[in-house]
Formats: C-alpha cells, structure tokens, sequence
C-alpha cells in the first residue's frame, strides 16, 4: 500500500521511496527507508501529516503516492 491510502492513527514502516529525489527531501526532514511513522492526519485534498518521535511533517499527496508501506505490527 502507498502512504496516501493510510488511515488517520495508523502507525506504519517505510518499505520504499520512490525515485532518489525523493529520497534525499524526506532524509532531510529525517523519514527514511524502515522508519516508523503514525499517520497524524490526512486533510482533504492536502498533505499528510506524519508524525515520528516528537516531529511532525506533512507530505504532499503526489509524493504519499510514491512511498509504499507496510502497517506496522501485520507483517
């Protein structure tokens, strides 16, 4: 599944990020590869919020959809 079809209060793992762009903008907001993150909020039509720790970033929805995961806890 991509991140933007995660549902508000899931807590999933990054399996990929699509193409090395990619890859290197969310490295610098600190969410890589096996990281696990809690889907915070998904607002209509916008970003989605993801939070790790104690920071939250919002993701945009074109991007969501390049970044596969798992829910955590199911594999």
């Amino acid at each position: 599944m991509t991140l933007d079809q995660v549902k508000k209060g899931s807590q999933v793992r990054i399996v990929s990020i699509g193409d090395g762009i990619s890859r290197a903008h969310l490295l610098r907001l600190g969410i890589s590869e096996g990281a696990t993150v809690i889907c915070q909020e998904k607002l209509p039509m916008g970003p989605v919020i993801l939070r790790r720790k104690r920071q939250e970033v919002a993701v945009g929805r074109k991007l969501a959809k390049e970044i596969e995961v798992t829910l955590e806890g199911l594999e």
